[in-house]
């Protein structure tokens, strides 16, 4: 891993939006861009990945969504066992904390786009559909985590199982899942010469949008760095090595059982080591009142974001790439 894999705008931003928090900077972004960049993002996402799956093989398309459930449900509990076992974590926190892991961060997505457009890397459509599916299956696990817990501590009340039903319902209606969802299938309907239209506004200035949105990131990572005292030791390493378990699970899934090219494992990878900070913590701290808020959103967007942004995505592209050449040395 280089240097120069660093050097890409989307990731310079970020870096300089968090160096501005950390100087004291006044630097300040309208309170409303944040929201409309990243529906922006979402809509340019989806069309893209709706146009280049209305020329792929849908029997690959069903492979990548049996792959984003299982990611979905498999590492929440993943992080639920090592943060109870490992960490002693008490249920509600561990619970909460373990949906974040099993969902997927959006920007970290966009970032790992604008890292493989920088260097030329092109790869498949399908990771935008476990995209759109992963945020729902780890709220869902979550939920149940939560309720486990709840039966265990014999804390647990009709309203909470009321709410549960409302909450699942609300993961599926997720205005960032309707945005991915019917921006693809827009995307996949409509006619080249109509998507050659919009071509413009979606697809030329896209990558200048992500670094807007990331140079905003950025500061939002820095305000979070003070908060490292109240999540303790073990949560900050935890916001690292989870990651790199879920990266472990995407990097296998990706090559060796969905056969995708390196920027497509790139791609898989990240969605597995993301951590959601836009979906589930509102569903969290709805279902889950008890749990600290400080803990997830801390490692959400104060560790595994930044880790994610500046080490991982490179990184996880090096062994996308060492194994694909390793195993497939003749492509």
């Amino acid at each position: 891993m280089s240097l120069s894999s660093l050097l890409v705008p989307a990731i310079l931003f970020f870096a300089l939006g968090m160096f501005a928090c950390l100087i004291k900077s006044d630097l300040k972004f309208p309170p409303d861009m944040h929201k409309m960049i990243v529906i922006y993002l979402l809509i340019g996402i989806g069309l893209h990945g709706g146009k280049e799956l209305a020329a792929a093989n849908m029997a690959d398309a069903i492979s990548a969504v049996y792959a984003a459930f299982a990611f979905g449900i498999i590492l929440p509990i993943i992080a639920y066992i090592i943060l109870r076992v490992i960490g002693r974590i008490d249920p509600l926190n561990a619970a909460a904390i373990s949906a974040h892991y099993g969902s997927v961060s959006a920007g970290t997505y966009m970032t790992a786009v604008a890292f493989l457009a920088g260097i030329g890397v092109t790869y498949e459509a399908y990771p935008v559909i476990m995209l759109a599916i992963m945020e729902s299956p780890a709220i869902m696990i979550g939920l149940v985590l939560a309720g486990y817990s709840r039966r265990a501590l014999g804390g647990e009340s009709k309203n909470q199982k009321g709410m549960m039903k409302h909450l699942l319902l609300d993961a599926f209606t997720n205005g960032s899942i309707l945005l991915l969802f019917g921006s693809m299938a827009i995307g996949w309907v409509i006619s080249e010469p109509s998507y050659k239209k919009i071509e413009p506004f979606f697809e030329l200035i896209f990558m200048g949008a992500l670094c807007i949105f990331l140079c905003d990131m950025g500061m939002e990572a820095g305000r979070r760095i003070s908060e490292f005292r109240s999540v303790g030791f073990f949560l900050v390493g935890f916001g690292i090595v989870m990651p790199l378990i879920g990266a472990a699970f995407g990097l296998t899934v990706g090559h060796f059982m969905l056969g995708y090219s390196i920027g497509g494992i790139t791609l898989v990878t990240v969605l597995a080591a993301s951590c959601s900070y836009i979906a589930v913590p509102p569903a969290m701290k709805l279902a889950v009142p008890e749990a600290n808020p400080s803990f997830y959103l801390t490692l959400s967007l104060g560790v595994t974001f930044p880790f994610n942004i500046v080490i991982g995505i490179p990184m996880y592209y090096a062994a996308a790439q060492y194994l694909h050449e390793t195993y497939y040395p003749w492509f």
